[in-house]
This record gives C-alpha cells, sequence and structure tokens, in this order.
C-alpha cells in the first residue's frame, strides 16, 4: 500500500511538472515570440504542432511532403503603375532578364497599369512570407493569393539586391508554413520537390535531384541596376553573394520565390533563376540556399537592413593553373592575395599567401562557399579561419567587421573595395621587364585567369590581357590593385590596359556597393 502510494504521489509530481513546464512554455511562447529568430519561431510552433511527414524517398512518392508544404506556398501577384510599367518597357535588360528566367509582366498596349507575378513561402503563422527581390521590386501593389483563394494585401519589409531576397508581410493569423530546413545538409543526388506557381498554373509541385551546391552564374553580378539608367555595356561591380543550390526539378517562369524543399518537407532554397535560351525550363534551376536567407530575413525584422560582416582579404580561387603561376604546390583553397588595413582578417594575423582551408571548422573551399557562409554572420560576430602556412595548418579567431568600420580617409571603405575585387574574377600577376619593354609601358599587372559569371567575364576581358592602371593609377602587383580600389572616389571604375593581340582599351563602368 505504502509503494502504491508512492508510485502515486511520483505521477502526480511528473504531471504537475509536466503542466508548470507546458504552462511557462506557453506563457513564453505568448510572451516573447516577437523577439525570437524565425528558426526559434518554428521551434515554438512545431513544438506544438508536430510535422508527421517520414521521408518517403526510398519509396519515391512525395505526397506527404507535397500535402503538407503547398499550403504554404503562395501566389505573389504585383501591380506597377504607368510610369513604372513605361520606364520598364524600354531599355530594361535586367527586367526583361527576369522575365525571361519567371514572371513576364503582362505589357499591355493601353496605359493600364502592368502585371507581374511569382511565388513565396509562408514562414510564420501570422504572415511573413519570403520570396525574391526581383519579384516584389518596384511593384506599387502587392497582392498574396492563398491556396484557399483567399486575396491579402502584403507589405514590404525589407529587400536585399545583394542576395534577390525579400520578406514581405500580410495581417493573417493561423496561417499554413513551410518548415525551416537546413541547407548546409543538402547533399548532391537527393531527392527535392520545386513547388510554386508556374507560368499562367496554379500551384504546381514538380521532383528532381540536387544537382550541385555552391554554383555560381553570374545572374545577381547584374543586380543594383537603376532600370532609368542603365547602360548594358556598362554592367556595375557588386558585391552580390551566389552559391546557390542547382536542380533539375522542373522551374519556370512564376516559380521564382517558391520553395524546394527536401523529401521531408523542409524548406531547403528559395527558387530564383533558371539556365535557359528559351525562357523556359530547359534543364537547370537555381535556388537560395534557406541558411542565407534565414540570416537575411531575421535582419530584416530586426534591423530592417541587412547587416554583413567582411573579414577584409581579397582571394584567388586555387586551381593547378593558378597554382603553377603562384609557385605554390596546393591547388585546392582561396590564396589570399592581399588583406585589408585594419579589417578584421589582419588584426586577426591572416597575411598574403595564407591558404584558407575552412572557415568555422568545415571545408571553404571555393568563393562561393566562403561568401555564401560569411553572409550569414554580422559585424561582431566570430569566425575561425584555418589556413595553410608553410605547410602547415593554423587557426585563426577573426571578429567580422562592418564595411563603415574600414573606411579610409576619403570616406571608402576598403572592405566594399575587397568584395569589388573579388567580384571581378580575375587573377592578377607582375609583368615581366622584357614585355613592358615590348609594349613600350612603364607598369602592369597581367590578368591570368577568368572565372566565368564574374565582371571580366561578362566583359569578355581575356587571360593575357595587361591591365597597365585603375582610376588613372598605375598598378604593377595585387597590392597596388587592391589599392587603387580602396582609393577610388565616386561611383565609376576605369581599366586601362593592352589586349592580347596588342590592341590598346580602356573601359569604364558603375560601382554599385
Amino acid at each position: 500500500m505504502k509503494n502504491m502510494k508512492t508510485i502515486g504521489l511520483t505521477l502526480l509530481t511528473a504531471f504537475i511538472g509536466g503542466a508548470v513546464a507546458i504552462g511557462a512554455y506557453k506563457l513564453f511562447e505568448d510572451k516573447s515570440l516577437g523577439n525570437l529568430s524565425l528558426d526559434e519561431r518554428q521551434k515554438v510552433y512545431f513544438a506544438n504542432n508536430p510535422s508527421k511527414i517520414i521521408s518517403s524517398a526510398g519509396a519515391l512518392d512525395f505526397t506527404a511532403a507535397a500535402a503538407a508544404v503547398s499550403p504554404g506556398v503562395v501566389h505573389v501577384r504585383t501591380t506597377y503603375n504607368r510610369s513604372a510599367s513605361s520606364s520598364r518597357q524600354g531599355s530594361d535588360p535586367f527586367g526583361d532578364m527576369f522575365e525571361d528566367f519567371f514572371g513576364r509582366r503582362m505589357r499591355p498596349q493601353s496605359n493600364t497599369p502592368s502585371m507581374g507575378k511569382g511565388s513565396g513561402v509562408i514562414v510564420t503563422d501570422d504572415g511573413y512570407i519570403m520570396t525574391n527581390n526581383h519579384v516584389v521590386d518596384n511593384a506599387d501593389k502587392i497582392e498574396v493569393i492563398l491556396t484557399d483563394k483567399r486575396v491579402l494585401s502584403a507589405k514590404v519589409i525589407g529587400k536585399d539586391k545583394m542576395t534577390d531576397l525579400a520578406l514581405i508581410k500580410v495581417e493573417a493569423n493561423n496561417l499554413p508554413i513551410v518548415k525551416l530546413g537546413n541547407s548546409d545538409d543538402v547533399r548532391v543526388g537527393e531527392w527535392v520537390l520545386a513547388v510554386g506557381y508556374p507560368l499562367t498554373l496554379e500551384s504546381t509541385v514538380t521532383a528532381g535531384i540536387v544537382s550541385a551546391k555552391s554554383r555560381q552564374i553570374g545572374i545577381l553580378a547584374q543586380d543594383n541596376i537603376d532600370p532609368n539608367n542603365y547602360d548594358p555595356e556598362n554592367p556595375p561591380a557588386t558585391s552580390s553573394i551566389e552559391s546557390f543550390i542547382q536542380t533539375d526539378a522542373v522551374i519556370n517562369r512564376g516559380n521564382s520565390g517558391g520553395a524546394l524543399v527536401n523529401a521531408n518537407g523542409e524548406l531547403i532554397g528559395i527558387n530564383s533563376a533558371i539556365a535557359s535560351q528559351s525562357g523556359v525550363y530547359e534543364g537547370y534551376g537555381f535556388a537560395i540556399p534557406v541558411n542565407l536567407a534565414k540570416k537575411v530575413m531575421d535582419d530584416f525584422i530586426k534591423f530592417g537592413e541587412v547587416k554583413r560582416g567582411y573579414i577584409g582579404v581579397t582571394f584567388q580561387e586555387l586551381n593547378s593553373d593558378l597554382a603553377k603561376q603562384l609557385n605554390v604546390k596546393e591547388i585546392n583553397g582561396l590564396y589570399v592575395s592581399s588583406t585589408v588595413d585594419g579589417g578584421a582578417a589582419a588584426a586577426a594575423g591572416i597575411k598574403k599567401g595564407d591558404i584558407i582551408k575552412k572557415l568555422n571548422g568545415r571545408d571553404a573551399l571555393t568563393s562561393a562557399e566562403l561568401q555564401e557562409r560569411i553572409g550569414r554572420m554580422r559585424p561582431g560576430d566570430k569566425a575561425e579561419l584555418t589556413v595553410l602556412r608553410d605547410g602547415n595548418l593554423k587557426n585563426f579567431t577573426l571578429t567580422l567587421k562592418g564595411a563603415s568600420e574600414t573606411k579610409g580617409a576619403d570616406g571608402t571603405s576598403s572592405a566594399e573595395a575587397s568584395e569589388i575585387l573579388n567580384s571581378l574574377g580575375a587573377t592578377f600577376a607582375p609583368i615581366k621587364d622584357a614585355t613592358k619593354k615590348k609594349f613600350g609601358i612603364s607598369s602592369g599587372v597581367e590578368v591570368t585567369s577568368v572565372a566565368a559569371g564574374k565582371l571580366f567575364d561578362m566583359y569578355e576581358v581575356p587571360k593575357g590581357t595587361i591591365i597597365t592602371s585603375i582610376n588613372g593609377r598605375s598598378v604593377n602587383n595585387v597590392d597596388q590593385v587592391n589599392a587603387a580600389l580602396s582609393s577610388t572616389k565616386g561611383n565609376m571604375l576605369s581599366f586601362q590596359g593592352i589586349g592580347p593581340d596588342g590592341g590598346q582599351f580602356r573601359f569604364t563602368f558603375p560601382i554599385k556597393q
């Protein structure tokens, strides 16, 4: 009998303790929800609404994932007034480019407003929706159409051209949401679903696999363009972040801003672009990793803008050819060409010639990998870089700095200048005295490689080109190239040099940071 009382007392205590814990949890949920990140808010939501999806990838049955995700992916309808629409009908190659990717805007012959379409992903039950910047940019009116046919007015919380992400908000409660996943866990070859509103169709689900990760295609290098003042011959230099998840799931116009989810129904990316000559699906689509999207969205909610941290280095992505030119044995990693004075890397002890191998314990061997993962961090955050120096791996702890923390006396940001140098997509090496004598020049660096999709590739500046000056400043090595960019005044960047055929050239393009 005594044992029975003891058991009963234990059960009562456990019951009361559980009730108190649940009550405290609910109190925490009610009182502090507004201060939580999107990830934390979703944990609260799914703690009360457990997901019942079991991955069916082995059986190739995605019905559970599709049923769970589809209600949380919405149709985003945009309207543009006459002046906005007329400006887009002129020379707006950026708008035309994205129309070929997603959501062609109908161009009526009358003076009625033009309209566009895209997709969005609900991430909180009170109406926060992830989408693409190019879906809502410059729109005079944004409406969200839910799967139950309700039409809700939406407002923009934040937009970021550097990542092509935007966060919009509708006034509603108890909305279906899509569970946030972890894009770092995505593996090449795994099954994924693309969910959105393609072409003139309603909610559509397609399936495919992850074809590649950390893909750069050069599409955002053409961002930050003023459609009313755009020179197609002079695209701007930017510090855009491209590290797309590539998939062969069918994606078409209108899918932009929609969901790429894994077999568990977890959001791993925001669909953003396709590789196509025809403007419709031809085999490859690209999605922004959700881990980058989560950080950008949280910044919008907390600060109203994106807070970016910089490590303050210029680097070159190693391969066998570049390693030979630099006289290094390593062919994988990021070769540090220079560090920014007053930047995070210089303060931590990173030096020119170091080869970046890891960031926070994970491999970071490509420009896309490093920039995307640094893009998830803010000024003041700590980052551990593992570099190869003199044949040994060394760890350095950096405190990331904001662009304003490394501005010179003339107001130019050295951190931003290093980002511009990286966006050029070129590597440089000093030229020999014999070459200077041959062409009758006193300075110059040779372009030793050009990355696809980067600015030099867009300008068709080939390998073997000699750059003699940048904005009128002579350059003889990478340090001087970086110094010329750091001291740039105004909004233009000018290069002079000699082409591989011996002809002289000069080209200028705007800087947009």
